[in-house]
């Protein structure tokens, strides 16, 4: 399917107008706000590594509303089961049948709060749901809905009583990010009372529409050139020096998906080296397994993306006309 330039005006305007509707909650906070709403198209997840009160579950909380969707909040603790995610199954007396109470994972946006407090058992019931967006109990599979968005939460600072997350599980995010404090004017407009947080939002677009933006993402242009220079970065996080484990097949398939979502967004129906540069560190610097030399020197997986952006040459603009 080749995508039009009227849907592609349509696809750009609409996203536009999602991002400008957050952003009246999550004060600025753009970029991360279009990468949020880059992997919610893209039918992929959000990390959010960050420290305590910088506006993750605002930024749910508003994602949903701005789709017109159901959100739901998990705070992970050491003592939760899988069952307190995914919901349980439960003998009815009255009619002598087993009856599903669904768990927190079916709605439109969910936030895993602090993520890496539960225990790995508990973590590993929400990959099905992330990779397949389906959930398997006693023998039946029922799906989460449509649009489906984890946004997972994590404090780099407080690691006492944590349980660090799988290579398996983080190659399942499809982004990581990191929101960060807010500048000085937002801190003032916040003190000042001119930006209520906790008002409700307009809804933007119905999940159907959405679905709508997936479909129109998938048809975006990919130059075969644009593939191989995909793949070429890929090859080169596998065999950097510092690297123990590079990234996965479905790390450069999220890329590309990314991409193609990135590039409708910003009014285009192709996708340019340009896309695949802003958002490699945020696909794949998680995905990476890092020598441990290399970590005690300083390295970090953001720098060895950063160095193969420069080292690995994208096709040029004569190339691909």
């Amino acid at each position: 399917m080749t995508i039009t330039s009227e849907q592609s005006d349509w696809f750009a305007a609409t996203f536009t107008m999602m991002v400008d509707n957050v952003e009246q909650v999550v004060l600025g906070k753009r970029h991360v706000i279009e990468l949020a709403f880059t992997a919610m198209v893209s039918e992929g997840h959000l990390l959010l590594e960050d420290y305590p009160g910088t506006g993750k579950t605002s930024l749910a909380r508003a994602m949903s509303q701005t789709v017109q969707g159901v959100s739901t909040r998990i705070q992970f603790t050491p003592d939760l089961l899988p069952g307190d995610v995914t919901g349980i199954t439960v003998y009815d007396q009255k009619t002598g049948e087993f009856e599903f109470h669904s768990g927190p994972i079916f709605a439109n946006v969910v936030l895993a709060d602090e993520i890496n407090r539960a225990s790995p058992k508990t973590q590993s019931a929400l990959l099905e749901a992330m990779e397949e967006g389906n959930v398997t109990i006693d023998g039946v599979t029922r799906s989460t809905g449509v649009p489906f968005l984890v946004i997972a939460t994590q404090n780099p600072i407080e690691q006492a009583g944590t349980y660090r997350l799988p290579e398996a599980q983080l190659d399942r995010f499809m982004m990581k990010a990191s929101l960060g404090y807010p500048d000085l004017a937002s801190t003032i407009r916040i003190l000042e009372g001119t930006a209520d947080v906790r008002h409700e939002l307009t809804p933007v677009i119905t999940p159907q529409a959405l679905v709508s933006m997936s479909d129109i993402a998938r048809g975006v242009f990919v130059n075969p050139l644009v593939y191989d220079y995909i793949g070429r970065l890929v090859e080169a996080t596998r065999d950097a020096r510092q690297v123990r484990m590079g990234v996965s097949v479905r790390g450069a398939r999220a890329l590309t998906k990314a991409a193609k979502t990135w590039a409708v967004a910003h009014g285009r129906t192709f996708v340019t080296p340009d896309d695949v540069k802003a958002l490699a560190e945020q696909v794949l610097a998680h995905r990476m397994v890092l020598d441990p030399e290399a970590e005690f020197d300083g390295v970090t997986a953001s720098a060895v993306i950063g160095q193969i952006l420069l080292d690995v040459v994208p096709p040029s603009r004569s190339d691909l006309a």
